[in-house]
């Protein structure tokens, strides 16, 4: 997966949004005045966004130095110093918002990510994302998640067939649903979600590659894994899993991926602080 394929045009998109026809503000710095700035974070967090904050500095005046304090997806304690920057006191200033932008939304979700990881540390279980990210900024975040030590899902909807309730009332039925998606692309993965143990059984004889079981309970969950066992299908685990109690016991009925929304739709950007000095 290249995660940084498209990464100069999101920066652009974000430097146009918000320096738009030019910085009115640093504009009232001598030109040819050079400063030294120091990026700390306010909070302890996984540091993550290195390659969007470097193409940042490199679009707004690639002149500036950039030193790097914290290797990506090393964890920082709080008031650490990240990163220097050093050059133009003008450029410091307008690549500022949009650098630490980045760097606070991606080491948030690595963040966030990092602690459920570490929820499940000793649980034979995968933590994945999903597709609840911010548009624009999918690649982005899917690689927060995986700095912070959980996989991905699937990247969009071209990648894998994920084949939900209704896609089976459109196809008919699970059956028809998966020897479709065979028909199409044998080659990619099949995942069907079910709802009940006569549609996991009708799964299973169709033979998908993983099946997701949606708002099962985990005594369901784990009886279901027992059914599966011996299929060579995975098992993934998904539907509003936000708490790490509610992670814990999911983990424990043996699935073999729990899919948490949560990694990046509801993680909490990091404070960070540029400090000239």
């Amino acid at each position: 997966m290249d995660y940084f394929e498209g990464i100069a045009d999101t920066v652009a998109a974000a430097l146009r949004e918000d320096v738009g026809s030019g910085d009115l503000t640093a504009s009232l710095i001598d030109k040819n005045k050079t400063a030294f700035a120091r990026v700390i974070t306010r909070r302890p967090a996984i540091v993550c966004g290195r390659p969007w904050v470097d193409e940042t500095i490199r679009q707004v005046d690639d002149s500036i130095e950039i030193r790097w304090l914290v290797e990506e997806g090393n964890r920082a304690r709080t008031s650490e110093p990240l990163f220097t920057l050093s050059g133009s006191a003008r450029s410091l200033l307008t690549a500022e918002r949009t650098a630490l932008n980045f760097m606070q939304l991606l080491s948030g979700t690595a963040t966030k990510t990092n602690e459920f990881v570490e929820i499940v540390a000793n649980y034979n279980v995968t933590l994945l994302d999903t597709r609840k990210t911010i548009p624009g900024l999918r690649l982005a975040q899917k690689y927060a998640v995986k700095i912070g030590g959980a996989e991905n899902h699937r990247i969009g909807l071209f990648d894998a067939f994920l084949i939900k309730e209704n896609h089976i009332e459109a196809a008919g039925s699970i059956t028809n649903a998966i020897n479709g998606a065979r028909k199409i692309n044998p080659d990619v993965r099949l995942e069907v979600e079910v709802e009940n143990f006569d549609q996991l059984q009708e799964a299973i004889d169709a033979g998908p590659d993983w099946i997701m079981l949606d708002n099962f309970s985990p005594e369901q969950m784990q009886r279901a894994v027992m059914i599966t066992r011996d299929t060579g299908i995975k098992i993934e685990a998904s539907g509003g899993i936000e708490s790490s109690e509610q992670l814990k016991i999911i983990a424990a009925t043996g699935v073999d991926y729990i899919s948490i929304g949560a990694l990046t739709k509801h993680s909490e950007a990091i404070d960070l602080s540029m400090r000239i000095e």
